[in-house]
């Protein structure tokens, strides 16, 4: 049983494909198996399905968009489309002929050019922005403080924030975003724009990169969900908690416990630098303009990471709960991919963390049965922070309603997918860790 699959006007054109695909490749497994029933026991509809024989070769539809896809993406193929904005896929014939021909297309070759990708115009567009708009406000409330200004700021930071953090997530797992002549810029601007959106210095590279991606929300992940019940909002607020007041002094300690002493003095060294910065700041320069430019963002920043971050690893298999199939998830959402470059494919992210982020609806589409032999999750209509706020209201049946069902998931009833939901929610027991895991805690 399924319900209706929502296509969001907003949704970008790669992810109203994939939900296309999905949505005939359930379709087609009804037409298949056409004389079964729907079953509330995922259990039962796993262990059946193991017998099922493979499935054939793909569709022509689907190979036909993924070849679009790719040929997209592609800056040799004549149909490629580089990302300029993140609200529009198709800006140039949007455009009056004269502007899009004297202003757009060659502030698009320019940009190409400057950016590390070619599909990525939208990098440059933004980086513009914010060096039009952040650092220019910030000045202005150092210089001549105004509390409303301060307020407007705020709300502007706030907005900015989830699309610069997905920015800078390719930054760092890309070693930047510019092409490799501007590499002293690009190596230097996030530590103008980066405070002015809640990060401390480089703490986003030390703590993702270097760490959560090596521990992959195992028990060793300072950022792991596996030793909490995903649905209780005191579980989540312990969580919260002890990122907020401890993380200064956890990843540092993560770090020499591994032995790698150098990141370790580094990681303290970024974290306490910036803590210096905001005092000094606020000492010497202007007390209230740092509140707003400064501490505000970041107070903001770490309760949104920590809150998507529980949405992306609440859902942990308790067979295989060190597989990237089944401790992560996918979404098809506007929030997540149109405005956070495809943030919504976290599975994919976790199996390669280096693809590039117009790369993984393709990626997806190619392996999207390989996601369904391995019981993958994948929502749509809803985005992470989302996700994190029905599991603490425990709101099942709206999650079982975004739940796009992939193999043999879509052989559950509605009330089948609730208990499988639930079932992947639940607290990892210190004894369950050490079975479980590979990688012992």
């Amino acid at each position: 049983m399924t319900s209706a699959l929502v296509y969001d006007r907003g949704l970008t054109r790669a992810d109203y494909i994939v939900l296309k695909n999905l949505e005939n490749d359930i379709s087609q497994r009804r037409d298949v198996h056409s004389d079964a029933k729907v079953d509330s026991d995922w259990d039962h509809v796993s262990s059946e399905s193991q017998t099922e024989p493979q499935q054939g070769s793909e569709t022509d539809s689907a190979a036909k968009d993924i070849a679009l896809l790719k040929s997209m993406r592609n800056p040799a193929d004549a149909h490629f489309e580089p990302t300029i904005f993140v609200s529009i896929d198709d800006l140039p014939s949007r455009l009056p002929k004269l502007v899009n021909k004297l202003l757009l297309q060659p502030f698009i070759s320019w940009a190409r050019k400057t950016a590390r990708y070619e599909t990525d115009v939208v990098f440059i567009v933004h980086l513009i922005l914010y060096f039009t708009t952040s650092v220019p406000s910030a000045i202005l409330l150092f210089r001549n403080f105004n509390l409303l200004h301060g307020i407007l700021h705020a709300i502007m930071q706030v907005y900015y924030v989830g699309t610069y953090t997905l920015m800078m997530h390719q930054h760092i797992h890309q070693r930047g975003i510019l092409a490799k002549k501007y590499g002293t810029f690009d190596k230097l601007f996030p530590y103008i724009t980066d405070p002015l959106m809640g990060h401390t210095w480089n703490s986003y590279y030390y703590h993702h990169v270097k760490h959560h991606h090596v521990e992959g929300n195992g028990p060793d992940d300072l950022s792991s969900t596996v030793r909490y019940q995903r649905d209780d909002i005191f579980h989540f607020l312990h969580y919260v908690g002890r990122f907020f007041c401890l993380i200064w002094l956890d990843l540092p300690m993560y770090f020499a416990r591994k032995g790698r002493w150098g990141v370790a003095m580094r990681a303290a060294g970024c974290e306490f630098g910036t803590y210096l910065f905001y005092y000094t700041m606020a000492t010497f320069v202007n007390k209230k303009a740092t509140i707003f430019v400064y501490i505000i963002p970041f107070l903001l920043l770490r309760l949104g990471l920590m809150a998507g971050n529980w949405g992306q690893h609440a859902f942990v298999d308790p067979d295989e709960p060190d597989s990237d199939y089944r401790s992560s998830i996918t979404l098809v959402d506007v929030a997540s991919n149109r405005f956070c470059f495809n943030d919504g494919y976290h599975t994919s992210h976790h199996l390669n963390p280096r693809r590039h982020w117009r790369d993984h609806p393709i990626h997806f589409l190619e392996q999207r049965k390989t996601y369904g032999k391995e019981a993958a999750i994948l929502f749509h209509n809803i985005d992470f922070l989302m996700i994190t706020y029905r599991l603490m209201v425990k709101d099942y049946d709206t999650l079982a309603k975004c739940m796009v069902p992939l193999g043999a998931q879509a052989d559950l009833t509605m009330e089948g997918r609730v208990e499988f939901l639930k079932r992947l929610t639940r607290k990892f027991s210190e004894e369950d860790i050490r079975k479980k895991f590979k990688k012992q805690a």
